[in-house]
């Protein structure tokens, strides 16, 4: 399947039950938390870019201008949000997308969200722009995964779907990686160029003459989370630690391991919910 035709089918991306109920309990309220709004979007990938794509929408009159969730919740108002939140699809662990377990994607891409944050403070780029990269970037393997199940199915029998490897081999067998499908998303729902730059050089940030530094940071914060998700030791990390990218953004193996702004050390199974 070309990459046009994966885009153009419909797709619905399934969000975290525990996010969806308690953002409802949040907007129940006469003067809902920003911070608490903020926070809970923050959790869930799909949330996160429905309230992205509507916040850049014609309607608000700021289309590709809206980078970040704080900045997208300024401009909605409460029943928005609440029709938002309402109608969106609810996820489970192990049959939303086949082949994906769910919990273990909102864990990953929020965990990549946070190490993304981080590090783009040590670059001097955006971070709350580097945040909405890390928590939408990998939406593109469900959308694979929801399109072409059976060509899903036959990747993950050689690599599984938080691999380290997994974007390289989507791109030797479909011509194209996750990072290129969630790219495409955000350029439909008129994200920022900047974003939509970041998510489509995720992979490969410094080839072909590009030079794209959001990039280079979420590739890193997505090799951390990966190696998390794979339980790397010490040695395993220095191998595989992506020297050409970090060496691009000046940072080594140790400003990149020092930064990490989450508990690796708790329960892979406990989603940390505050952002």
């Amino acid at each position: 399947m070309e990459l046009s035709a994966l885009l153009s089918h419909p797709v619905a991306l399934p969000s975290l039950p525990r996010a969806v109920a308690l953002l409802m309990s949040e907007l129940a309220h006469p003067e809902p938390s920003l911070r608490r709004l903020s926070q809970l979007f923050g959790t869930d990938p799909a949330l996160g870019g429905r309230l992205l794509e509507l916040a850049n929408s014609p309607a608000f009159q700021a289309p590709r201008q809206i980078a970040g969730i704080p900045e997208a919740l300024a401009l909605l108002g409460t029943a928005q949000l609440r029709t938002l939140v309402s109608s969106a699809p609810l996820g489970t662990t192990s049959r939303s997308v086949p082949g994906v377990n769910m919990q273990q994607f909102w864990r990953y891409s929020l965990n990549t969200a946070k190490q993304a944050r981080s590090l783009a403070g040590l670059v001097r780029q955006n971070q709350i722009a580097a945040y909405s990269a890390g928590l939408l970037h990998a939406l593109g393997e469900l959308v694979i995964h929801l399109a072409a199940p059976e060509r899903a199915a036959a990747v993950n029998t050689l690599v599984a779907p938080f691999d380290l490897r997994r974007g390289k081999i989507e791109q030797r067998i479909f011509g194209y990686d996750y990072g290129h499908v969630t790219a495409g998303l955000a350029r439909r729902w008129q994200l920022p160029p900047s974003l939509v730059d970041a998510l489509r050089h995720q992979g490969e940030p410094f080839e072909n003459n590009a030079y794209e530094p959001l990039a280079g940071v979420i590739h890193l914060a997505s090799w951390r989370a990966r190696a998390r998700e794979s339980g790397l030791d010490e040695k395993e990390l220095a191998v595989s630690f992506p020297g050409e990218v970090g060496l691009a953004l000046g940072l080594d193996i140790d400003m990149v391991l020092q930064q990490d702004p989450i508990d690796w050390t708790a329960r892979p199974d406990e989603l940390d919910y505050m952002v």
